[in-house]
């Protein structure tokens, strides 16, 4: 099914009867745990920072000589890092015969010469709510797989787009190279090991590895079909329901998305992680408005502002070049 551009009109968007099945997968785990298109902070600027800072080393000599002078004095120092907003822009256009016809049916494709009889009523009465509420679906999931996989785009002139930086390119530290072969248990806690020792992966809630179909798969293999004794158990992470696995560094959320790249899997301190938007006066975060008429047609659009904040990127890790999966 291809989809059309510009105005929706009777010759263009068909109804048909019968239940109504969508032929794309909806969900955006990521994006749905961490708030959604509604939840995460305002901000008041394309451009968004936050701080970090780290501490000295524990150290065990660090004791002083009774009745010395102060020691030297010493301060710890504080980092910034920035993100950007990306703008996400639709617009619905339907004629005002498109939204009136709804009794309209076209064939439905039957060899039998009375196959049209029976098949029950049209499913979509209001073209415009349900084409906006499509387009709002599919921004999501434009969002999820920015948030995974984008590198920041931050232009000095209106010249090309905001661009917000996912996480393949924001966690630097963190990295384990899968070298082309399928996830392993080796990658999946030398990844977790080398965030706990950057300090993530503290809230057991929030701990979390997220991968694809291809991995998964893979990890099953390594943790669940090997001899060690591990088991999969079941957890809900920001309303996202998710398998769990007991690991050396506590219990690892497992968390499938199939918009992470089939080469990738990312270990995260989930806690750190949030959308911001941009507020528009009197309008909010993500919205519907109804654009200027212009003939025998309504119009309007869906338009919002969000960028990823991931907070310490030594918090998380990343498992890349991994190689395919076979049984």
């Amino acid at each position: 099914m291809a989809g059309i551009t510009g105005q929706g009109d009777t010759f263009d968007l068909p109804n048909y009867t019968g239940e109504l099945f969508g032929a794309t997968p909806q969900d955006t785990p990521l994006l749905s745990s961490i708030g959604g298109l509604t939840g995460g902070v305002s901000v008041d600027s394309t451009v968004f920072s936050w701080q970090t800072y780290d501490l000295a080393t524990a150290d065990r000599t660090r004791q002083r000589l009774e009745g010395a002078d102060a020691p030297t004095a010493t301060a710890r120092a504080r980092a910034t890092v920035s993100n950007v907003l990306e703008i996400h822009q639709e617009q619905v256009e339907v004629s005002y015969t498109k939204q009136a016809a709804i009794g309209q049916i076209a064939a439905n494709g039957s060899a039998h010469p009375y196959g049209e009889a029976g098949t029950g009523a049209n499913q979509v009465t209001n073209e415009i709510d349900w084409q906006l509420k499509q387009h709002l679906v599919q921004v999501a999931r434009d969002v999820e797989v920015s948030f995974i996989s984008n590198t920041k785009v931050e232009p000095t002139t209106n010249a090309s787009a905001r661009v917000t930086g996912g996480l393949a390119s924001v966690i630097t530290t963190n990295t384990v190279d899968g070298g082309d072969t399928p996830l392993v248990k080796d990658d999946v806690l030398t990844a977790m090991q080398n965030a706990f020792d950057n300090g993530g992966l503290m809230e057991g809630e929030t701990r979390v590895i997220m991968l694809g179909s291809t991995q998964k798969r893979a990890l099953t293999d390594a943790f669940i079909n090997s001899t060690d004794g591990y088991r999969f158990g079941t957890a809900n992470v920001g309303g996202v329901n998710v398998q769990t696995v007991e690991t050396d560094f506590g219990v690892l959320n497992v968390m499938l998305n199939r918009h992470v790249p089939t080469d990738e899997a990312y270990i995260l301190s989930l806690e750190d992680i949030e959308p911001c938007f941009l507020e528009i006066p009197g309008k909010g975060h993500f919205f519907i408005e109804a654009l200027s008429k212009a003939g025998s047609s309504d119009r309007y659009q869906l338009y919002g502002e969000i960028g990823l904040k991931y907070g310490n990127e030594r918090k998380h890790a990343r498992i890349h070049n991994l190689g395919g999966y076979t049984s």
